[in-house]
């Protein structure tokens, strides 16, 4: 069964996810750092915003293979730190750090709601096929720049809450950069596990689920 309504987007939900995109921004820009915004999750964020006004079936279909698997795992993790108190991936560690301005863990809760907003998108516009493909040469130009020129870890004590480490590409920990093999060759395995661990399964699904777009 495929899903495609084809209507066009509300006014509302425009105004209204622009409006929230313009008030994490400034605050994101200055918490963490302009280099923040090279996370996937928040180039999704902002790519989301523009495919909803020209209402754009490839841009949403890439964000969704992009950010879809990653911030339903955000999503559960988040949910089993709430109702048990265990992690799942430990991504969501800071949505209960006391540390953290509440007004901040607020705005970084569009991780969990975000990836539904592209589902529903897709039923909207049809989700294009090209986005695999598109979206994983993205991905690698966004690993690279984020490797070449994105702070490595640690934080720098004059600036701790800057963004360091951008995408995992120095590892797994913030803190410091992963010794467990070569950098080169961790840098490319980021590159493996976004295209074919997520993006790949990502497409299949989308594909199987939601209908092409239809000319207009």
């Amino acid at each position: 069964m495929s899903i495609v309504t084809n209507r066009r987007l509300p006014l509302w939900v425009k105004v209204a996810y622009s409006a929230f995109v313009a008030v994490v921004v400034p605050c994101y820009w200055v918490t963490y750092s302009p280099w923040n915004f090279l996370y996937f999750c928040d180039i999704a964020l902002l790519v989301t915003g523009v495919a909803m006004w020209i209402e754009s079936p490839l841009l949403v279909s890439m964000q969704a293979v992009a950010i879809t698997l990653p911030q339903i795992l955000w999503v559960v993790d988040f949910l089993c730190r709430l109702t048990a108190g265990v992690s799942i991936t430990g991504v969501t560690a800071y949505m209960l750090d006391a540390s953290i301005p509440l007004f901040l863990r607020a705005l970084s809760l569009f991780h969990g709601w975000l990836p539904f907003v592209l589902l529903w998108l897709l039923s909207r516009l049809g989700y294009d096929r090209r986005a695999l493909g598109m979206q994983s040469a993205l991905a690698i130009v966004v690993l690279f720049v984020s490797y070449l020129f994105a702070p490595s870890p640690p934080p720098s004590p004059s600036h701790p809450t800057w963004a360091v480490n951008i995408n995992y590409v120095y590892g797994v920990d913030d803190n410091h950069p992963q010794t467990l093999m070569a950098p080169g060759l961790w840098l490319l395995l980021m590159m493996s596990v976004n295209v074919i661990a997520i993006y790949l399964p990502t497409h299949l699904m989308l594909r199987r689920f939601f209908k092409a777009p239809s000319s207009r």
